[in-house]
This record gives C-alpha cells, structure tokens and sequence, in this order.
C-alpha cells in the first residue's frame, strides 16, 4: 500500500477528540460505534462477521493485513463491520492462501480504513468512557471538515433499540452441509446426516454453521423472522439460535414470541450462541442490557461453573444477559473471569442451553467445540433407540 506525507484519513469521536492516519479500503464516510478487538488473528473473520452490524473495529494487535484476504475465510459474502482502525498500516501480503491485499478488498466492497493510529490510547478511551459513537473518514486529498465529521458522529443514534438482525440475515431460507474446514481438501460435504436441525440466522457465521455440519446436522437455515409454524414444518430435530448484531430487546419483539412457542408446544433441544443466547434468556423471562464497551477478543476467560473447569473464548458482544433476573427453572451455567457476566444458561429439566460466546471460534481457540457435540447428543438422546 502507497505511504502517504499527509493524513488521509481521521476518525471523530462524538467528544470532539480526533485522530489522524492513513486510509485505506474504500473513499468516504461512515458512522458507527466504535468497539476494540484482541484478537491476533483473524481479521478477516472478524470483518465479516454479521454480529459487528453498525461498528467500527479497532483491533489492538498491531499485524493487522500481514496474510492478506482469501475467499475462504469469509464469515459472510461482504465484510458486515463499517470500518477498521489499526496501529500499522497494512503491508503486502505474506501468506500462500492471500487473494488479494487487504485495502483492495475493502475498497471493492466499500468498507474504510485507517492506519498509523495509536491503538492503546484509543482502547484505553473505549474502556473508560464506553464505546464512543464516531465519524471515520477517508479522503485520498486529505480535506476533512472537522466539525462536520464531530456533527456527524454526535447524530449516530446508537445500537440500543436498533434491530440489525433484519439487515443481515438471509432474504430466504437455504440448506447447509459444508463441515470445517481440513487439510488438505478443504471444506467436505457432510454425506450421511444424522439429525435435523432449523437454525434461525439473526446474523449467522459461516463456520458455526460448519461446526453444525461436522456434529452430522443437516441444517436448513431460515430467516430471523420465521415463525414457529415455518419453523416446525421441518420436522426439527432441534433449534438452533445464531449469533447477530443489534439490541436484543428489539430483535425480541419478533423472535421472542416464537422461541416461547417452540418452548411450549415442543420438546426439541435448543441451542443458541451471541445474540441466540440472548433470545433464549428473553424468552424464559430474563432481561438484557448494554454493556459499557462489550467483550470483543479470542482470549477470554469463562468458567464452566457445572464442571469447573476455565475455557479460553472467542467473544463479539455490547449487550449481556442480567443473571440476576434468570427464573426459576433456568440456571447460570457460564460467567466471564473478566468482570463476572453471564456466558451460559440451561434449564434445569431440559435440553435447552445457550452461551453468550463462540464456541465455533473463529478466530479462537476450540475449547467449547463440545457444545455442538452436546447439542447432537441431546437430539439423539431424545429418538427412539
């Protein structure tokens, strides 16, 4: 990527605080909240991922761009984030499996970014202040109207209340067999599925998917607006609630009411991640909130309080389960070893579980793999023998 003398690209916090660097990707201006990243890997994934609907990321590792950008490593068709902040301007890619440098994929589907900023000072701004709602842009010439560009961010409306699931689930329903990814072929057909499953995409990641796939599922795939009839007319074998962006109080007022039916009216093991997790919790009568800047990385702790055990996670989420509002009958499974929130729910006399992080991990570590084989094993404990 060609250096540049001269800014050509700020970010505008909604303060009137401004940092200055380097654009890439595409021309222009976005608004957005802005979150922080851990991850050191991944960036691709975390791009594309529908869960960061209406942000601007920042990844605090400074590599960002280094193995470039390949068609397999898409979560979704187009990057779904609004924008990248990074500490080192992208470099030429370095990686057998790179397609394309990191800012020509950005630029053809219209997504910006911006180097040479310091990283820690921002993320230590995130964490004391919230996620800060901003102005990212880029102009080749380096012309900003400042105030404009405050003005702008400061008109953001912010995610509580926004219902984004809407804007990035699939416009029909489809079915899925790909299973994860294995050297050397790289993604196989699953050939001999073993249970149905209806997974609801209120922003689903194509790996976790994947992992459904890998645990025998064949997997239909139906819009964040189905309702329990279009649901049942599957003949499930279970559910499965996907992960996705927005205000979980606002997605509920449709997806709600439906996973109450199932609930009621069925006896088929549910399982959810993210904002799946989420619409459980809702559904058996806990309340979400916001969160002051989320949990967004691959190195978080939770600890199983079933087992005991800690697990390493993968996690993209601003809003969280209220554990003090979970009714009777519904049980804390998992909490974060960084501040103590809610990461995992069941019911006490069924096979309905959910967990606020990503066990697909994608970036990550693997150590929650298991949940998709629980969920397998719960469908298969639940036919005849």
């Amino acid at each position: 990527m060609p250096t540049k003398t001269k800014p050509t690209a700020c970010l505008a916090l909604a303060d009137g605080t401004v940092f200055y660097g380097t654009g890439f990707g595409a021309s222009g201006i976005t608004t957005a909240e802005l979150c922080f990243n851990t991850a050191m890997t991944g960036y691709q994934e975390i791009m594309t991922d529908p869960s960061y609907a209406g942000q601007v990321v920042t990844f605090t590792f400074p590599h960002i761009g280094n193995v470039g950008v390949n068609p397999e490593d898409d979560e979704t068709q187009d990057p779904v984030a609004d924008g990248m902040v990074v500490k080192w301007d992208p470099t030429e890619p370095s990686n057998w499996r790179a397609a394309e440098p990191l800012w020509t994929w950005l630029e053809k589907r219209g997504r910006i970014g911006i180097g040479g900023v310091d990283t820690r000072r921002l993320t230590r701004a995130i964490r004391q202040q919230g996620a800060p709602h901003v102005a990212l842009a880029h102009d080749p010439e380096g012309n900003f109207d400042l105030e404009a560009l405050v003005a702008k961010a400061r008109e953001f409306p912010g995610l509580v209340g926004l219902d984004l699931a809407k804007k990035v689930t699939c416009a029909q329903s489809y079915r899925w067999d790909e299973m994860r990814w294995a050297w050397p072929d790289g993604y196989p057909r699953l050939e001999k599925p073993v249970h149905k499953v209806v997974a609801i995409d209120y922003g689903a990641k194509r790996n976790i998917l994947r992992c459904l796939a890998s645990a025998g599922c064949d997997v239909t795939v139906l819009p964040a607006t189905a309702t329990v009839d279009e649901v049942m007319a599957h003949s499930p074998d279970g559910l499965f609630l996907s992960n996705g962006p927005g205000d979980p109080a606002a997605t509920g007022e449709y997806a709600v009411p439906m996973i109450q039916s199932i609930l009621k009216d069925t006896d088929i093991p549910v399982f959810g991640i993210c904002l799946g997790h989420q619409m459980l919790a809702r559904a058996l009568g806990a309340q979400t909130v916001k969160m002051n800047h989320g949990h967004h990385g691959a190195n978080h702790p939770v600890k199983d309080k079933t087992t005991g055990k800690v697990e390493i996670t993968s996690m993209n989420h601003g809003f969280t389960v209220d554990s003090q509002t979970l009714p009777a009958g519904v049980k804390e499974t998992h909490v974060s070893l960084f501040d103590g929130s809610n990461c995992g729910i069941a019911m006490d006399d069924r096979p309905v579980f959910s967990v606020q992080y990503h066990p697909e991990a994608s970036p990550g570590p693997m150590d929650s793999y298991y949940l998709f084989e629980r969920f397998a094993d719960a469908m298969a404990a639940r036919k005849p023998a």
